[in-house]
């Protein structure tokens, strides 16, 4: 059996109407991310959006496409930093003085503007991870290949 990425060469129109398709499922998640403060939505359910974007450019283009676009590296890079956002935002609230994610202190002129970037902030840290997280799962199973084998206590001790 060919390899799906082989496969879908042949599926024209799968592959128009999704590359039509992604830039606004990935408008929509961005959407998602920043409006997230102001109404439904935020950093998990923005992440979940644009990575599942992300995904269906893997599927639809292949795995090695995807990878030229997003690099495993990343991955890697944005889930640490979307990680060190979010605990930089708090670690900051308690270096002012205040409780951890303590988003008045952050602006002390302002507390009603110290509230929105702090909320700003942590949900970007959380967008960014969530994105990143799920892309390198994907790329982890999608890259195990079909008939793969598992591995075994010899591989291990390579």
């Amino acid at each position: 059996m060919r390899p799906l990425a082989m496969r879908m060469r042949e599926k024209v129109v799968l592959r128009v109407v999704s590359r039509s398709f992604i830039p606004f499922v990935l408008l929509f998640g961005f959407y998602v991310q920043f409006h997230g403060d102001f109404g439904p939505g935020g950093g998990f359910q923005a992440g979940v959006i644009v990575a599942a974007g992300l995904i269906l450019y893997a599927m639809i283009f292949g795995l090695d496409a995807a990878r030229l676009v997003v690099p495993q590296r990343w991955t890697e890079i944005g889930a640490v930093v979307g990680v060190l956002l979010y605990g930089g935002v708090g670690a900051l609230s308690l270096l002012l003085g205040g409780n951890f994610l303590d988003y008045n202190l952050l602006d002390s002129h302002d507390p009603m503007h110290g509230q929105h970037l702090g909320i700003l902030l942590v949900e970007l840290g959380v967008g960014i991870t969530v994105t990143s997280v799920m892309i390198m799962i994907y790329y982890v199973f999608a890259g195990r290949g079909v008939g793969a084998r598992p591995p075994t206590a010899a591989d291990a001790e390579r």
